[in-house]
């Protein structure tokens, strides 16, 4: 399903327009997550302190996959408090997802999409790829994404 898209709610200042012309569509962000190549993942530590690093990832069935090791200060937050942001590392075209990184055990068919996608992608063989349980996938509960070059007119938020 795709989200709905609206305005942020960003102060008046930044001069966000009101109607919906110039929002982006969603095919606009799909497009970027799956080109990306890096993937900012911001965590917060046990004691409050953030924690950002990029992961490497995929954009399959609309779910941003990544994977980190298990003993990484990431999987270490993620199990404490799975609230995360990820953003993309452009601020001209800008993408961003606040929401809960789950992590999930793959039926084989999405492992094999995630794999094959991960594999094309990074240039990796999918035998040095995380097994079905090694995987972490994005639940959005908002996005953010705007293109610089005409900013007011694009800032656009989704809510899942």
């Amino acid at each position: 399903m795709t989200p709905r898209a609206e305005r942020p709610g960003l102060h008046p200042a930044y001069g966000i327009a009101t109607d919906e012309e110039g929002l982006l569509p969603w095919s606009w962000v799909s497009g970027q997550m799956e080109r990306s190549r890096n993937y900012w993942v911001c965590t917060t530590r046990p004691d409050g302190r953030p924690h950002a690093m990029p992961v490497w990832g995929v954009w399959v069935d609309d779910t941003l996959w990544f994977s980190t090791g298990d003993g990484s200060v990431k999987a270490r937050n993620l199990a404490a408090d799975p609230r995360v942001a990820v953003h993309l590392e452009s601020g001209d075209d800008a993408v961003i997802f606040e929401g809960v990184a789950d992590r999930r055990v793959l039926d084989a068919g999405v492992h094999e999409r995630v794999t094959a996608a991960y594999a094309a992608k990074y240039e990796m063989a999918p035998s040095e790829l995380p097994g079905p349980d090694g995987w972490y996938a994005l639940r959005p509960t908002t996005a953010f994404a705007w293109q610089e070059r005409d900013f007011p007119n694009t800032a656009t938020r989704w809510r899942f």
